[in-house]
């Protein structure tokens, strides 16, 4: 019996402790779901709250995008307006003009009929002149009224020649005032919108050094040093008691440039014998090679000019080492290029073949110390062996007058040579030399029998002269022609060819009074 109390006692035991834990399981269990649902509120109402400012701020930027693209709509408007404005002021100034010319066409066409109305005026005044002279002719003359109709009929002739005459002379002047005005338009308009900075350059280049002691290294044991620098670029070292500098002279740019730029390596290697410097010389020529090649392919990109022979490129690369009065040759071939180009643009002839004629037309100076012949001739042969356009050739041998230019762009080619030839500081010479070598050519055409006058031309590169008809005849032109360029090749010195030009002529002017 008491073992079946225990067993109860201990059944009812377990029971209690059952319920109690599932009581206890319970309340923590509906703790935790409390719990779990408030941190899902908590969680609800921050996603909530967190979507409504991001609502607010995605608005705003939408608002703040919107007024952007409003302003930058409002701005394109306005530069449109703007655009439109300037592009209807041009319209109205074009307008303008044409009206302008407009007039003056209709004044012109006035002034014709008018001439046309005088002389239909005339005319008519003749014919009745006529008509009157013949009766009173065939009064008291006692002529035929054929004979009376034909003298009136030469002296109506006559009159209206002249009157036509007259006609003609006043449309030419005008056309040729006109004409004058438009080309000294279009030249300062192309002088205006092409504006370079020259910069007469020396024959002679410095090289500073370090300190006087280095002279002594240049010069060598018995001279070897300078003899091997001077025998290796062809120039002369000046070395005198210039502090701290050496000073270069050479009549040809690349051999004075070669100079320098070894002798600066040698300075900063400083191991300066006969050997060290025919390698840097060596050096020095292939940099010059690649700056040549360089300055070529520098120039054809800056003149927008494409298909050039590569040979061509080269040659035109060495002009940056030649000069001309000063006046880089490179640099010079460059404007006239731009200068030819804008005339061209304006006359409504081919841009690109009056710029590459341009930029072509000095070619024979690259070659001109190593071969015989004037630059034009050189040039000219240059271009045809590289199958350059014929007008690109022409322009070439006509730009000095060497031959007479047939077309526009020989035209064109030099106007823009003289223009930028003229430009102040472009070119450096003394004025003296210059008017010596004018007068000397001068005296020597005037010391010959006949010479009636001469007069130096095209810079002092043609002589033309006017011989006296009576005293000299065809034969006699040959010989004096032949005389002079032979008296100037003897006493003158000059550059390239000067032409000598004989003129005779034979002019028979009467008067009628």
């Amino acid at each position: 019996m008491p073992t079946i109390v225990w067993v109860v006692i201990a059944v009812a035991a377990c029971i209690l402790g059952a319920l109690g834990g599932f009581v206890y399981y319970k309340n923590t269990l509906e703790k935790k779901i409390g719990r779990a649902d408030k941190y899902a509120k908590e969680l609800l109402d921050d996603a909530t709250r967190k979507a409504e400012d991001k609502k607010k701020e995605t608005i705003l930027e939408a608002k703040e995008e919107v007024l952007r693209l409003k302003g930058e709509l409002d701005r394109e408007i306005n530069d449109r307006r703007a655009e439109q404005m300037r592009a209807e002021r041009r319209v109205a100034q074009r307008e303008e003009t044409m009206d302008k010319k407009l007039d003056n066409l209709e004044k012109r066409e006035e002034r014709m009929n008018q001439k046309s109305e005088e002389i239909s005026r005339r005319l008519k005044e003749a014919e009745e002149l006529r008509d009157k002279q013949a009766g009173e002719l065939e009064r008291i003359a006692g002529l035929t009224a054929e004979e009376a109709t034909q003298a009136i009929i030469a002296r109506v002739e006559k009159e209206a020649y002249h009157d036509a005459a007259a006609l003609v002379r006043e449309i030419e002047q005008n056309a040729k005032e006109e004409g004058t005005k438009k080309a000294r338009n279009i030249i300062a308009l192309a002088i205006q919108k092409c504006a370079s900075d020259h910069v007469a350059e020396t024959t002679v280049s410095v090289i500073s050094l370090p300190n006087d002691d280095m002279k002594g290294r240049i010069i060598g044991r018995e001279g070897r040093n300078i003899r091997a620098l001077e025998q290796a670029t062809g120039v002369d070292l000046i070395i005198d008691d210039t502090p701290e500098a050496v000073i270069i002279s050479a009549f040809d740019p690349v051999r004075r440039e070669t100079a320098r730029i070894a002798i600066e390596r040698l300075l900063a290697d400083g191991r300066i014998h006969p050997a060290r410097i025919e390698e840097m010389v060596e050096k020095a020529k292939k940099e010059i090679d690649e700056q040549i090649k360089e300055a070529g392919e520098q120039a054809i990109f800056e003149t927008g000019q494409h298909g050039i022979h590569p040979e061509l490129v080269k040659i035109l690369g060495r002009m940056k080492y030649r000069t001309s009065y000063g006046q880089n040759v490179l640099k010079h071939s460059i404007e006239v290029a731009h200068l030819a180009g804008l005339m061209a643009a304006e006359l409504g002839v081919d841009v690109q073949l009056a710029k590459r004629a341009g930029l072509l037309h000095d070619l024979g100076k690259a070659v001109d110390r190593e071969q015989e012949g004037t630059h034009t001739a050189l040039g000219g042969e240059l271009a045809r062996k590289y199958k350059e356009h014929p007008e690109v050739i022409h322009a070439i041998l006509a730009h000095h007058n060497d031959v007479d230019p047939q077309s526009i762009i020989a035209v064109l080619v030099q106007a823009a040579d003289a223009i930028s030839a003229a430009r102040p500081g472009a070119r450096r010479e003394m004025l003296e030399n210059y008017i010596k070598r004018l007068t000397k050519l001068e005296e020597i055409a005037n010391s010959f029998s006949g010479v009636e006058k001469c007069f130096a031309i095209q810079s002092g590169r043609e002589v033309r002269i006017m011989v006296k008809p009576e005293d000299v005849n065809d034969d006699g032109v040959r010989i004096i022609a032949k005389e002079i360029a032979k008296r100037i090749e003897n006493e003158m010195e000059f550059p390239g060819q000067i032409r000598v030009n004989v003129i005779r002529e034979m002019r028979s002017v009467e008067y009628a009074k």
